[in-house]
């Protein structure tokens, strides 16, 4: 019985894995790259299991640039969505790259923690977790005074 209840909790983070994924390549097509040839794309799934993709975005001026993940970010909660449950991330690199440390700041503004898939095309899949990727975060607590001194 436990055997076939982790067979259906993988069966089921799979097909997760497999929606974000197909979501981050469809939104990586339409990436604007010119300067870095760096194309991304992210895909973010909400807690009703809603999934918004997001590509990069460059611009001459560099700091004007929008990741991939930031990008899906502002597609989600220009929607109205502000919690996540899941982000998935697809680049070229081997192995697969993961945010920035914009981007993981700006998540963790939405989402505590959550599972991070590192993906490329070639298929490889590296799963991380947000509190692992940025584990002493700036978050509201510390400006509510919450964190204990």
């Amino acid at each position: 019985m436990a055997r076939e209840s982790i067979g259906a909790a993988r069966r089921a983070r799979l097909e997760i894995e497999d929606a974000l994924v197909e979501a981050a390549s469809r939104a990586r097509e339409h990436a604007y790259a010119p300067y870095s040839e760096f194309r991304v794309g992210a895909a973010l799934r909400t807690e009703d299991g809603t999934i918004f993709g997001g590509c990069n975005v460059e611009n001459a001026s560099y700091g004007l640039c929008l990741c991939g993940e930031r990008s899906a970010l502002a597609a989600a909660v220009s929607a109205g969505y502000t919690r996540f449950t899941h982000c998935a991330v697809l680049t070229d690199t081997s192995p697969p790259s993961p945010p920035c440390g914009l981007c993981l700041q700006a998540l963790v503004e939405f989402a505590d923690d959550m599972p991070i898939l590192l993906t490329n095309p070639a298929g490889e899949r590296i799963r991380v977790r947000l509190k692992d990727l940025l584990p002493f975060r700036f978050d509201r607590a510390h400006l509510l005074g919450e964190r204990k001194r």
